[in-house]
């Protein structure tokens, strides 16, 4: 397993960047639809 880790250690970054992207735009659209909710 460390062995895969140090080998693509640069593809176990590009996964939590995209896991916490996706976070990003999970949380944005969220409040994005609560406050479509409040204008109503």
């Amino acid at each position: 397993m460390y062995e895969f880790l140090e080998q693509n250690s640069i593809y176990v970054v590009m996964l939590i960047v995209l896991m916490i992207w996706a976070g990003v735009f999970v949380y944005l659209f969220r409040i994005d639809r609560s406050v479509k909710e409040l204008e109503k």
